[in-house]
């Protein structure tokens, strides 16, 4: 799936994101409770604990990946002095809000959203798994399967849109 800088952004607003740190903080709670009501099986459990550590570390990621941005906004602040405190994921692509990291916070935040992104593709092999070992119905993690594919192009885009802006010369 793809989606546009604006979709993702509509997305979040129509579900009632403000920003990423949510939304990651919303799935781990989420995966969280389906670890809650796994079976007890050896299988279940197993699983279940590799899909609990990869899901919920999606948002710590990202929360490490957002203090570099941070700390690069505020080392590099506005000619108003303000910088921006909260950044949306298109203020983040599109560096309206905020300004895209630099230098070593550059390599730092790129390097926590590859992070994300592989956390969130070892959350979907886990979720495959649990279905095809018919722990758990298919329709019952459609939705999460879902998020955390929304999650992947969202990241995707950002990672990619923060790369070609450093790639820019600055003016």
């Amino acid at each position: 799936m793809n989606y546009e800088v604006r979709e993702i952004e509509a997305m979040c607003v129509e579900e009632g994101f403000s920003d990423l740190r949510a939304r990651t903080r919303t799935f781990a709670l989420r995966i969280i409770k389906l670890f809650s009501s796994l079976p007890k099986s050896t299988e279940a459990q197993v699983l279940g604990k590799q899909l609990l550590r990869s899901g919920t570390s999606v948002g710590a990621n990202y929360r490490e990946a957002y203090r570099s941005r941070s700390d690069a906004d505020g080392a590099r602040q506005r000619g108003d002095g303000v910088v921006k405190q909260s950044a949306t994921a298109q203020d983040i692509v599109e560096g309206e809000h905020c300004r895209v990291p630099f230098g070593r916070q550059c390599e730092q935040f790129i390097s926590k959203l590859g992070d994300c992104l592989k956390e969130l593709d070892e959350s979907s092999y886990w979720m495959e798994l649990l279905i095809e070992a018919e722990i758990v119905k298919k329709e019952r993690l459609t939705n999460l399967l879902d998020e955390n594919n929304q999650l992947i192009a969202i990241f995707t885009t950002i990672a990619k849109k923060v790369k070609a802006r450093k790639k820019r010369p600055t003016s």
